[in-house]
């Protein structure tokens, strides 16, 4: 039987419930899945500007705490907090291994960074409705799969970080490595990638960004246990820690199982076309459900790739009326800011959070005690998405009586466009580092 862990299932998760995996769940394998595509291109402009970093932010305070219960469970990691740096995620790892006195051995898959490819060919997607120019592009990253990661599992690394990869092949790679599958068994690989799908979101498959009062009840969130699965070739047991918040039923499962899918029988991926529209569940015990079944066909001729792009800003500004004839008021702020940015911002937006800011209409007669007012718009001139915010502070004397609580932000706005490209041009690569300041 292999034992795999979901740690986390973005960049900002919850720590503790890794933690309790590991002091707990007797696992083989611990999973941190931290990457999103606008994720990793924010890492790539950091990296950009920093060549030492551009790995997750969280990386130092996750390793600091889990490296040591890594270390005496005898657990393996695998993770793509290594963004848009593994070998420099994989030097810091050592460094805190180092630190802690601890002996660790690191890997770091790279090749995911294919920036010069489109770069240089001008890859864009043909259906680019941005009309994103070749100068605005930040980073191109394709998804690999357990090719690249099968030879860092096969050098015995206590921890193995990659950049892009493919959600599920995290996952997918300890079971072929541990069961010895062959790349061409697309039945079992198939197999595997459901076990992949349904914990690489972390706790989406206990009760996370399920429960919904009187509906669909999921117990004590605020101690949610993240899930592992006990696997055998044949069938998979998604649980959790007895005594962790959260539920684990065929409702969370099924709910998985098809959540970012659009063909159950025709699920993409770097390395099987999966098939899920013959798997079967079955509840075996309290927050435990067996998953059998599962198919795949071969694996596509292209990878996608993820090319993250300059957008433009954003520019936010807020302020709120309180009291009677709120309502009125936040509406003649909102009248102000309309005349005084429209011709200016083209893509303005006015909220009146507390009032209409969710459904677009009111409710009843009573007027609201209180009006947010919130004002935003998108920019390709960052001094231009500025006035939004100071349009907004300036309500404080030249708009209606009573503002306050005015506060205006920023944001350089990262868009994502994708395209694919031929698997001939992807070489990754391994680098190995060790506390005995060994490399290879």
């Amino acid at each position: 039987m292999l034992k795999i862990g979901s740690g986390a299932g973005f960049s900002g998760d919850r720590l503790e419930p890794a933690e309790i995996l590991l002091e707990h769940a007797e696992l083989d394998y611990l999973v941190l899945e931290c990457l999103a595509e606008r994720t990793i291109a924010l890492a790539q402009k950091e990296k950009f500007h920093e060549p030492e970093k551009g790995f997750d932010p969280h990386l130092e305070v996750r390793i600091r705490r889990l490296l040591p219960l890594l270390s005496n469970q005898k657990t393996r990691l695998i993770t793509n907090m290594g963004a848009a740096n593994p070998e420099a995620a994989a030097a810091k790892i050592i460094k805190i291994a180092k630190e802690l006195d601890i002996s660790c051995k690191v890997a770091a898959v790279t090749g995911d960074d294919v920036f010069q490819v489109i770069e240089t060919n001008q890859l864009l997607p043909n259906n680019n409705p941005q009309q994103v120019k070749k100068e605005n592009l930040l980073s191109a990253n394709v998804y690999l799969g357990v090719e690249a990661l099968l030879p860092a599992l096969e050098t015995e690394a206590d921890i193995i970080v990659t950049g892009r990869a493919a959600d599920p092949s995290l996952f997918l790679a300890p079971q072929i490595h541990h069961f010895q599958w062959s790349m061409h068994d697309y039945e079992q690989l198939g197999k595997g990638t459901v076990v992949g799908h349904l914990l690489e979101c972390g706790a989406q498959v206990s009760g996370g960004y399920f429960a919904d009062p009187g509906k669909k009840e999921a117990a004590d969130l605020a101690d949610i246990g993240f899930p592992f699965a006990e696997i055998e070739e044949d069938e998979v047991v998604i649980k959790k820690v007895k005594g962790t918040g959260g539920v684990i039923n065929l409702q969370t499962v099924k709910e998985q199982l098809l959540y970012e899918v659009h063909d159950p029988a025709n699920y993409f991926t770097p390395d099987v076309t999966a098939d899920f529209s013959k798997v079967e569940v079955k509840e075996t015990g309290e927050n435990q459900v067996q998953v059998t079944g599962g198919k795949g066909h071969e694996r596509p001729d292209k990878l996608k790739v993820s090319i993250g792009y300059h957008a433009g800003f954003i520019g936010e500004g807020e302020i709120s009326y309180a009291g009677a004839n709120a309502e009125a008021r936040a509406s003649l702020a909102g009248s102000i800011l309309e005349k005084r940015l429209s011709d200016k911002v083209p893509h303005l937006r006015i909220d009146y959070i507390g009032m209409s800011s969710l459904h677009r209409t009111s409710f009843g007669e009573h007027a609201p005690y209180e009006v947010r007012v919130r004002a935003a718009g998108h920019s390709d001139s960052e001094e231009v998405a500025a006035l939004i915010g100071k349009e907004t502070e300036a309500l404080y004397t030249n708009g209606p009586a009573g503002g306050g609580g005015a506060r205006k932000k920023i944001t350089e706005s990262i868009g994502v466009l994708s395209n694919y490209i031929s698997r001939d041009q992807i070489h990754s690569k391994l680098m190995i580092r060790s506390t005995e300041d060994e490399t290879i």
